[in-house]
């Protein structure tokens, strides 16, 4: 989907990437993570050609194709970007800002209003509530949905997002995480995230690349990161304190649910982590915990031993 070979970027003589290559699948979650300055930001926006690489060195794919010779328009249509500052024209509407590129395509206006109504109710922003409203009549979190809706508004392959969450208020930034992991699930689309928070990155990537001074250092699926860091600066990073507990965010509780009489007491839903169950455990100061599915139905039980063992 998007290949990268031997990209280096420079801003007045001092090198922000060197030589990084990197091939992202279709339909990955791929997330690019690393300190203030590791160059993450900066790779993802020469995937839009916000940014052009040094002169004469390497080049950028997507679908096969140089990036140099697709149009305004054709990038346009191809990759959305949705960014922390959410960028919203401030005199617009919601759903005059999110037709802006459906519209710079000449879009029929019927089709383009079926768009916004079916993009608002992914994200769970009621049509005739929002649709004429202004940016600034929305709070923090209802701003960065319309923003990723306009990310997505005309259908992209791929979508880049920088640091989309990292000014809201943790409750709306999990909510929001959970939306990415569902439009993920829906669409099945490409989407490149960068962050640097390593649990927004264990709980959303399918890959995450780690970056520092410019340079991938490692990259993998969030279990090699936790089990197998290659470097003690990775080890670092992850925070070697903290591992089992991310271990146990990476797994669903429907994978050690045991089959069973129904137990009393507030159930857990099996959609949630093991690491959210140890939480139930600990606070509620019990050692077994009944579990329902997503439509509410008795699903067995989990025992704190459970955290420990898979299950076979």
């Amino acid at each position: 989907m998007i290949e990268i070979e031997n990209i280096s970027k420079s801003f007045d003589g001092r090198r922000a990437l060197s030589d990084v290559s990197l091939a992202i699948n279709a339909g990955e979650l791929a997330v690019l993570i690393g300190s203030s300055g590791s160059g993450k930001s900066t790779l993802l926006k020469l995937f839009n050609r916000l940014l052009e690489p040094d002169s004469g060195n390497g080049n950028i794919r997507l679908l096969g194709k140089d990036i140099a010779g697709y149009s305004p328009e054709q990038l346009r249509r191809r990759i959305g970007y949705a960014i922390q500052s959410v960028g919203l024209f401030p005199h617009w509407t919601v759903e005059q800002n999110i037709a802006a590129v459906p519209t710079l395509l000449k879009w029929p206006k019927a089709r383009i209003q079926q768009r916004v109504d079916e993009l608002l109710t992914l994200l769970h922003l009621a049509p005739e509530t929002f649709r004429r409203r202004y940016p600034h009549q929305l709070s923090g979190g209802q701003q960065q949905r319309v923003g990723v809706a306009r990310a997505l508004a005309a259908d992209p392959e791929v979508l880049l997002m920088d640091e989309p969450f990292g000014a809201l208020d943790p409750v709306t930034r999990s909510s929001l995480q959970q939306e990415l992991a569902n439009i993920h699930a829906i669409s099945g689309k490409t989407i490149v995230l960068v962050t640097h928070d390593i649990d927004e990155a264990l709980a959303l990537g399918e890959r995450i690349v780690l970056l520092d001074h410019g340079r991938i250092v490692q990259q993998g699926a969030p279990r090699d990161f936790l089990l197998a860091p290659a470097s003690d600066l990775v080890r670092d990073f992850v925070g070697q304190s903290d591992v089992g507990i991310r271990l146990l965010g990476l797994d669903k509780i429907a994978a050690r649910v045991r089959a069973g009489p129904a137990i009393e007491g507030e159930p857990i839903r099996s959609d949630g982590t093991l690491r959210e169950a140890l939480s139930a455990f600990i606070t509620r100061k019990v050692h077994s915990l009944p579990v329902v599915d997503e439509h509410g139905q008795a699903a067995g039980v989990l025992h704190f031993a459970d955290l420990l063992t898979e299950r076979t």
